[in-house]
């Protein structure tokens, strides 16, 4: 597999200790070569500094970054201020999300969904950024049905992303699914597969609940049974991720987006796997 079909995710760190570790598990992650970097960014722009410090962390290292931005909770005069730092510090790719209203948050600011955010930024900057939007190949927890969340993932197209990363998933049928319903909408943009190590039984089902990502019933009792035994929780999750993406990239994915949760072990053990 070639590595430009590869990126990988983190999270801002909260402190300094964090941003140490971070660039330490960065710094062995870059050995693998991926095609860009991507930062997250906290409920209702919580992580806005951090995400930006991060981002030019690694592009001091001389690697691509993108930075995630949501439009929940800001205005468009916050948004515009965003995007022209972005410019002038020569980001050139980023991840436009709704995000997630922050707990207590009363309204969800100027642009609701993220189809009007992705409007924003091409009139604002024109083709200055590579846009990258969600997907949901097993549907957004919230939307109302498999059409409803179709016809968003379409409206986010439409308005100019370039390209986008799903939710992460386990079962490949419902992310090839998922593109064939995109293509017949005439949707041609690349759809990475978004990835999830398996190294910890009790996060992923937590993760897994919030997000609407299904676990395959025989994989969940199967990390169920291995109880406190995260040796072999790890080399199970292993085989099952590595698998999947060789059905993935087998069956045309374009690309695999890893969700690193800011560790290396996992995510370099299925990619040299992969090679």
């Amino acid at each position: 597999m070639e590595t430009h079909n590869f990126s990988i995710e983190f999270f801002p760190p909260k402190t300094p200790e964090g941003a140490d570790k971070l660039r330490v598990t960065r710094r062995k992650l870059a050995e693998l070569n991926p095609k860009y970097f991507s930062v997250t960014f906290g409920a209702g722009g919580s992580t806005q500094q951090g995400t930006l410090d991060t981002v030019l962390d690694i592009m001091a290292d001389g690697h691509l970054a993108a930075p995630h931005l949501s439009c929940i909770g800001a205005t468009r005069e916050s948004i515009r201020a965003i995007l022209k730092q972005f410019q002038e510090k020569g980001i050139r790719r980023l991840v436009a999300l709704r995000g997630d209203l922050p707990s207590g948050y009363g309204g969800a600011g100027e642009l609701r969904y993220a189809n009007e955010l992705v409007e924003f930024i091409r009139a604002e900057t024109g083709d200055w950024f590579h846009i990258e939007v969600a997907a949901y190949p097993e549907v957004h927890p919230q939307a109302r049905s498999p059409q409803d969340d179709l016809l968003n993932f379409e409206r986010k197209i439409k308005a100019g992303a370039n390209a986008a990363i799903t939710q992460y998933f386990y079962n490949a049928d419902a992310y090839f699914q998922f593109v064939d319903n995109a293509n017949k909408l005439g949707i041609e943009v690349p759809i990475v597969a978004g990835i999830m190590p398996i190294t910890n039984y009790t996060q992923l089902m937590r993760f897994s609940e919030m997000c609407g990502a299904e676990i395959p019933r025989w994989v969940r009792l199967k990390l169920a049974s291995f109880g406190d035994d995260s040796a072999s929780i790890k080399a199970f999750g292993l085989d099952v991720v590595t698998n999947l993406c060789e059905r993935l990239l087998a069956g045309g994915a374009p690309g695999l987006h890893f969700y690193s949760m800011n560790q290396a072990v996992a995510t370099t053990a299925i990619w040299q796997r992969l090679v």
